[in-house]
C-alpha cells in the first residue's frame, strides 16, 4: 500500500468525526397539540374573580386583579389582542416548531414557532446574539434568545408587553424576564415558564405547559376583526374603583377559603401555608 495513502486514511477519519456534532439534541421541532389535563381548571372555563392562591403577587398586583372587569375584553382595542409569548401556550396552543438552518455551516440560526390563537409567530435566536438594550421596543412576543443544555432548550425572553399571569386581572409588567426550559420526552414536549418580574411579583412564578406530538395537526388560519359588540359612552372602559368589586368575596366563600388566603402572595405558594389557613377565618 502507498504511504501516502496509509497516512492519509487517519486523517481522513479524523475530518469525518470531526465534523459531526458532539451531542444531538433532542429536537422540539413539529406539530404539537396541547394537553389539558394539568391546570384544567384554569385554562378551560377559567379561574375565578378574586382567586390569587398560589400567586407571589405584590400590592400592585393585587389592586390590578381587584380592578379588573372582564368586560373589557368586549371593547374592540381588546379583541384581537395575542396572548404574550410567556401566556400563548397556556391557551388554545396548537403549537408549531420549525428551525431555521444555514446552508453553509449547518448551524441552527433559529427556532420559530407559531400558534392557533391568534397566529403569533415567534422567533428564538440560537447565534448568541445580544439581547437589544432596554429602549428597544417591546412587543407581545418578545425578543428570545436559546441554548442548549444537555437535551433541554432554554430560552430567555425580554422586551415583553405588559401582559397577564391569569385570566381574571392578575398583570405581568413589561419589565420582566421569562426563562423557558423546553424538554421533550419521545412524542412529549414541556414547557417549563419561569417568570420573573420586579414590579408585580415578589419571587419567580413558574409553571410548565404540555403537548403531544400531532404529525397530522393542520393549524388553521386565525383572521380577526374587531367589532362594537356593546354599545357604551365614548371613552367608557369597564372597570371596578378599588374596594367596590362585590365578586371579590364568591371565590372564598364558594369554596371555604380564608379571605386572607385568597388575596394570595408569596406564601401561599408553599405547604406550610396550611397551617395558618386553619387559624384564618
Amino acid at each position: 500500500m502507498n504511504r501516502k495513502m496509509i497516512l492519509s486514511a487517519p486523517l481522513a477519519l479524523t475530518l469525518v468525526f470531526s465534523a459531526a456534532p458532539l451531542w444531538a439534541q433532542y429536537e422540539p421541532v413539529g406539530e404539537w397539540a396541547p394537553r389539558f389535563h394539568e391546570d384544567q381548571p384554569e385554562r378551560i372555563p377559567g379561574p375565578d374573580i378574586g382567586d390569587y392562591l398560589g400567586l407571589p403577587i405584590t400590592d400592585a398586583a393585587r389592586l390590578r386583579g381587584d380592578s379588573w372587569d372582564a368586560s373589557l375584553l368586549t371593547l374592540p382595542e381588546h379583541q384581537c389582542k395575542p396572548h404574550p409569548s410567556d401566556y400563548g401556550v397556556r391557551g388554545p396552543a396548537n403549537l408549531r416548531i420549525w428551525k431555521e438552518v444555514d446552508t453553509d455551516s449547518q448551524k441552527v440560526i433559529a427556532y420559530h414557532t407559531h400558534i392557533s390563537w391568534q397566529a403569533p409567530e415567534r422567533t428564538i435566536w440560537m447565534d448568541g446574539r445580544p439581547h437589544p438594550p432596554e429602549y428597544a421596543a417591546h412587543t407581545w412576543q418578545g425578543f428570545s434568545t436559546g441554548k442548549w443544555e444537555g437535551d433541554m432548550l432554554t430560552v430567555t425572553t425580554t422586551h415583553l408587553k405588559i401582559g397577564w399571569i391569569r385570566r381574571n386581572g392578575i398583570p405581568r409588567s413589561d419589565r420582566a424576564t421569562v426563562t423557558e426550559h423546553f424538554i421533550r420526552h419521545g412524542e412529549f414536549l414541556t414547557d417549563a415558564v419561569i417568570i420573573t418580574d420586579p414590579v408585580y411579583l415578589t419571587e419567580p412564578f413558574i409553571r410548565t405547559t404540555d403537548w403531544q406530538a400531532d404529525p397530522r395537526q393542520a393549524i388553521a388560519p386565525y383572521p380577526c376583526e374587531a367589532v362594537v359588540e356593546i354599545d357604551r359612552p365614548l371613552g367608557a372602559v369597564p372597570h371596578h374603583l378599588p374596594g367596590t368589586n362585590a365578586f371579590l368575596k364568591e371565590f372564598p366563600e364558594r369554596y371555604g377559603v380564608p379571605e386572607q388566603a385568597a388575596r394570595g402572595g408569596a406564601e401561599t405558594m408553599y405547604p406550610e401555608y396550611r397551617l395558618k389557613m386553619a387559624t384564618q377565618k
